[in-house]
């Protein structure tokens, strides 16, 4: 551990008092009923740095009451798309204007660093940006072929009332790959953020009223998942419901939206595999591995936390990964140097390595790290950087999400093999593979079970591409086209423009 490049803490000062967080319904902010709360404790600092309204069944019921009015009075879906998408530039311009107030309480509040919010809270406002196009680009498609009589359109409306469920690793992110593109199709929405990160969402209804969104159209509402989760999947009132976290608790929203069938997006976990072959810019697939499993903790969807590297060069390839670890700074994430902060919790701490002992029990060798990290001048949780060689596929460590800091080893000889351990998994969310060869690349890329494939990179992103999973990683995709076409009905018109119909009743 001495080895590591540590940060200690700054002598930045914290907020005197905690961001009080409230919930915003019907374009008013407002506290629970029963007034109780939820602490936020930061993972890094270990001191109070929000108190949330914890919200109820009365509030969710208000907030989806809201909602529905302001969807059935045409109040938002009624209007043109340019009238949207007006409206949605201006959120995007309000919301780079507020980077370092929402950066600072997503640091605070998740342990991440804070040059990493800086950039994930300035850059949704491209994708509400994007989304603005969208709005004033949808459009359906019509049928002049069917006959000198006969014309058909294909229209897109939208899908109606949005319950969304967002996590809290990347807690303003992923709500920027939901909400516009919702508010773009014409939906009107209920938010509900993480327990553990509620403070960017909360302030977002500033923004929203600053920039004119009539109220009722986006409503937010903090609290946990029972009862307030379960009630935005189960309400009647409610026509979509849009979730991302854990496979387990996906499983959950789609029975509990079962009920009333209504539709269900959910992005869950990955397992993601980058391949590396002999031929690859060694250099660069290593530098993109340990971005890969260190961005965020390990604490993402898309962390690539496992490798499947060819026996000829696993090894080196491992070893030059372990030396790039060490170079990687851990600790205080006030500091813009920081690229790797805390974990999110004790609790959270804790399964990360009893999936790493339980490695190392089963027979793997912990080649790096395995353990609690002490950052000098900080109490908060933090996780060495850990590499784990010797893994079987069989293992847990290969096969589950431990989402931390882990990287798990495995190794190749053939194309096919690399593709079978590839596809070996429950999961289907993101794949890498690294070659110079553009034959490899892309039968790789045509036979990987992933929503993305990246070719010599990793986690690259764009408003533009659409994002989501295969197998138990999800359905539906966010971001791009696609990403507002989830929240769009079609409906088919067909019209007879003449009078040439024959009658089915015949006279006798």
């Amino acid at each position: 551990m001495s080895d590591l490049t540590l940060i200690p803490a700054v002598s930045m000062a914290l907020p005197e008092t905690p961001y009080h967080a409230r919930h915003f319904i019907n374009g008013v902010y407002c506290d629970s009923a029963d007034g109780v709360v939820t602490e936020r404790i930061s993972p890094s600092h270990g001191v109070v740095v929000s108190r949330a309204a914890r919200g109820g069944v009365a509030e969710t019921e208000a907030a989806i009451a809201a909602a529905r009015a302001a969807f059935d009075d045409g109040r938002w879906s009624g209007l043109s798309g340019k009238a949207r998408a007006t409206v949605l530039f201006r959120v995007a311009d309000l919301i780079e204007k507020n980077v370092e107030r929402l950066a600072l309480l997503e640091t605070l509040e998740s342990g991440k660093p804070i040059s990493q919010s800086r950039g994930e809270c300035g850059g949704v406002a491209d994708l509400w940006r994007y989304a603005a196009s969208l709005a004033r680009t949808s459009h359906g498609d019509s049928h002049n072929n069917l006959g000198e009589d006969m014309l058909a359109m294909v229209m897109k409306e939208p899908i109606g009332v949005v319950s969304i469920i967002t996590p809290w690793n990347f807690p303003f992110w992923i709500l920027g790959q939901k909400l516009p593109y919702a508010l773009a199709a014409g939906c009107t929405c209920v938010v509900k953020p993480s327990e553990m990160t509620p403070s960017t969402t909360a302030i977002l209804g500033e923004i929203l009223n600053e920039a004119g969104m009539p109220a009722g159209v986006v409503n937010i509402v903090l609290g946990l998942g029972q009862p307030v989760g379960a009630l935005m999947a189960e309400h009647p009132s409610v026509d979509m419901v849009t979730f991302t976290g854990s496979t387990a608790v996906g499983r959950s929203i789609t029975a509990a939206a079962s009920g009333t069938l209504k539709k269900v997006a959910l992005e869950l976990g990955g397992k993601n595999p980058q391949v590396i072959f002999p031929d690859a810019d060694l250099e660069s697939a290593a530098d993109a591995v340990t971005f890969g499993v260190y961005f965020n903790v390990g604490q993402c969807c898309n962390a690539g936390s496992r490798i499947i590297v060819h026996e000829d060069i696993a090894e080196a390839f491992t070893a030059r990964v372990m030396e790039l670890s060490r170079k990687v700074a851990f600790g205080d994430p006030l500091d813009p140097r920081t690229q790797v902060g805390a974990i999110v919790t004790p609790a959270h701490q804790q399964k990360i390595d009893g999936f790493v002992q339980a490695a190392k029990a089963d027979g793997a060798k912990i080649a790096m790290g395995g353990g609690a990290l002490s950052v000098p001048g900080l109490t908060g949780e933090f996780y060495q950087p850990t590499v784990i060689t010797g893994v079987r596929p069989e293992m847990a460590i290969a096969r589950d999400e431990v989402f931390g800091p882990v990287l798990s080893v495995l190794t190749f000889r053939t194309l096919d093999e690399a593709i079978r351990l590839t596809n070996d998994a429950s999961y289907g969310l993101s794949a890498g593979v690294w070659s110079e060869n553009v034959h490899t690349c892309l039968e790789f890329a045509r036979r990987a079970q992933a929503g993305t494939v990246w070719t010599n990179t990793w986690m690259d992103g764009f408003a533009e591409v659409s994002f989501g999973g295969m197998k138990q990683s999800g359905l539906g995709r966010e971001n791009g086209r696609y990403g507002m076409e989830e929240f769009l009905e079609v409906k088919s018109l067909v019209m007879r423009i003449g009078r040439s119909r024959a009658p089915w009743v015949k006279s006798i």
